[in-house]
């Protein structure tokens, strides 16, 4: 992780830990809760980056684990590759192609461990993956997990609503990111973890 990338991810996972404080008894997350590692989503050039820094860490501190997730890597790009709405051998999604809504819905993330629930790349997980929780705006509005905030009055959650001004820092650095590698768009977790 670069100086800059560990900055934004302090900043993210700040910003994170404040709305979770202000979303109160409504946020259920918890090590076990697996609904969002499940189904593919799209990533930055700079969270694949992320990830396989990870992996590589991983690889030094637990051998094990990290041949685990690489085969789970290598399982997924191989059943998904027929249907890969984009370009299956660079991994580029192309989030316009009609089956990219309904792909790949029940896939579980490479990095999520089976038996324990939990990420095996917690560290360098991707942002959209340490933002997921509290209520979020979007081009839609207010989006929030369904497990979360269920009963709440719309005013208990937009006083936890995530504050997302970092987007712009992380835009930057998606394009250097981008730039350094020489790869641009965004890919899925299996796609990056699998280029190795």
């Amino acid at each position: 992780m670069t100086p800059s990338d560990y900055q934004l991810v302090q900043i993210v996972d700040a910003a994170t830990a404040d709305a979770a404080r202000r979303s109160g008894r409504w946020l259920h997350c918890r090590l076990g809760c697996t609904q969002c590692c499940i189904g593919i989503f799209s990533i930055t050039q700079l969270d694949a980056a992320r990830l396989r820094t990870g992996l590589a860490t991983l690889e030094l501190e637990a051998p094990e684990k990290a041949a685990a997730v690489r085969r789970r890597a290598a399982d997924s790009v191989r059943r998904l590759t027929p249907g890969f709405p984009g370009n299956p051998v660079t991994g580029r999604l192309d989030e316009s192609d009609p089956r990219y809504d309904d792909f790949a819905n029940d896939e579980p993330c490479p990095a999520l461990d089976p038996a324990t629930g939990a990420c095996d790349l917690y560290a360098a997980r991707p942002i959209t993956c340490r933002v997921f929780g509290p209520p979020i705006r979007s081009d839609d509005g207010i989006g929030v997990c369904e497990l979360n905030f269920d009963g709440a009055a719309e005013k208990e959650i937009l006083a936890a609503e995530l504050d997302t001004t970092w987007s712009t820092l992380e835009s930057t650095l998606n394009a250097d990111a981008e730039a350094q590698s020489c790869i641009t768009g965004s890919t899925t977790v299996a796609w990056a973890l699998a280029k190795l």
